[in-house]
């Protein structure tokens, strides 16, 4: 199993992933506005079903990497740092454009909105980025099996990212509400979580030069 810090850390780096957002959450809060908080949940449900899917690619693809590329992880976390930055000025940048400004949609079966939601987490380079190049580096070879701390891991994202992504889909008309007539709430949103990124990329970066 990871240390109590990997764990830790890994999960206050899913935290923040999954409050920027992404095309998973406008997705979802399109959805729930449009059609209601029940098209937004079993939307997300298969956005969890592309959790998993991605989980269990990037555990056995990564235990293979540990084995054949010994520098692996430095070039990971450079990644990785890069990434967050990116996602950081795209929380701070002027004119960036809330999440809850959301289209219309049309009306969708529970299938096809599963499915929606399934495709749309396959297509989201944010969570492509953070099982390719944040997650393997919380993994410790000498700790265990890395298989294992990969799936343990893996299922902390999932379990935070399911749980958030509920709450806002739930919630989504009466946040879009409350930020439409509040602007500077959803200013503060977008600079919290752009520096907290940006101390996450710049201690990522630290800490592979340490390496």
């Amino acid at each position: 199993m990871p240390h109590a810090a990997s764990l830790l850390g890994f999960a206050l780096v899913s935290l923040g992933l999954v409050l920027t957002p992404g095309p998973n959450m406008i997705y979802l809060i399109s959805r729930s506005i449009t059609q209601g908080p029940r098209a937004g949940v079993v939307s997300l449900g298969g956005v969890a079903l592309g959790f998993v899917f991605y989980m269990l690619c990037a555990a056995f693809g990564i235990t293979a990497l540990l084995f054949a590329i010994p520098y692996a992880y430095d070039a990971l976390r450079f990644a990785g740092a890069a990434y967050l930055l990116w996602m950081a000025w795209q929380a701070l940048k002027p004119g960036g454009r809330s999440p809850f400004q959301v289209r219309k949609l049309a009306v969708d079966s529970p299938r096809k909105l599963f499915a929606m939601g399934f495709v749309t987490n396959l297509l989201n380079p944010k969570i492509a980025m953070l099982y390719l190049a944040l997650l393997p580096q919380f993994i410790d070879p000498a700790a265990g099996n890395v298989l294992t701390q990969s799936l343990a891991l893996g299922s902390i994202q999932i379990a935070i990212s399911v749980s958030v992504n509920a709450m806002i889909a739930l919630a989504a008309g009466s946040i879009a509400l409350f930020l439409s007539t509040r602007p500077g709430w959803a200013l503060l949103q977008r600079w919290l979580m752009g520096t907290v990124l940006a101390g996450l990329a710049v201690r990522m970066a630290v800490e592979a030069r340490r390496g």
